[in-house]
Order: structure tokens, then C-alpha cells, then sequence
């Protein structure tokens, strides 16, 4: 396994809610925005603002099939972008307390 591949699996694992994101794109603002008004517990990796940044990215496109960002993971498990957690928004809360339970 390649060092950034270990690096964004050891992040998904730590991580109860793990939010992989670039600081400047809209959709990971929205994801973000909707984490914090669900009072949800949650890290983000700013991949524009961490070195291996690119290669953590081409790592996610092997680990969940998605390489764009936002890419969002709930208790170890790929959600998706924007577009996935925004229809979840009912649901989240449980998912999130079942997360944090893990």
C-alpha cells in the first residue's frame, strides 16, 4: 500500500466522521456547513493545504471509487460527495450517533 493510501486509510479509521475537502470549493463548504448544523463531530484533511495532498486524492479514487472532493466517509463507510450527504439529511443524525458509538 502506498504511504498516501495508508494515510487516508488511517484517517478514515481514526475518524468517526472523516471529511476529505479543499478549503476554496463550494461543495465541500455546503458538506461542511450541513456536518456543523447537525451538531455532527467531524475532521476534515484540507488536501490544498497538506503536501501529498494530490496523492492522498488519487489514494481516495482506489479506496472508495471516488476522486472528487468533498469525499465523505460515516463510521468507516464511503458516503460520497455533496450531493449524497445533502439527500442523508434526514437520516444523519442517526447515522451520525451510531457512528460516534463505534
Amino acid at each position: 500500500m502506498s504511504p498516501a493510501k495508508d494515510k487516508a486509510q488511517k484517517f478514515i479509521d481514526e475518524n468517526p466522521v472523516a471529511v476529505f475537502s479543499k478549503s476554496y470549493c463550494p461543495y465541500c463548504k455546503a458538506s461542511k456547513a450541513l456536518l456543523t448544523e447537525t451538531n455532527a463531530n467531524f475532521t476534515v484533511m484540507e488536501l490544498d493545504q497538506v503536501e501529498d495532498g494530490d496523492d492522498i486524492q488519487n489514494a481516495l479514487k482506489e479506496i472508495s471509487g471516488q476522486k472528487t472532493v468533498p469525499n465523505i466517509f460515516i463510521g468507516g463507510k464511503h458516503i460520497g460527495g455533496n450531493s449524497d450527504l445533502q439527500g442523508l439529511k434526514l437520516a444523519l443524525p442517526g447515522m451520525l450517533a451510531k457512528a460516534h458509538a463505534l
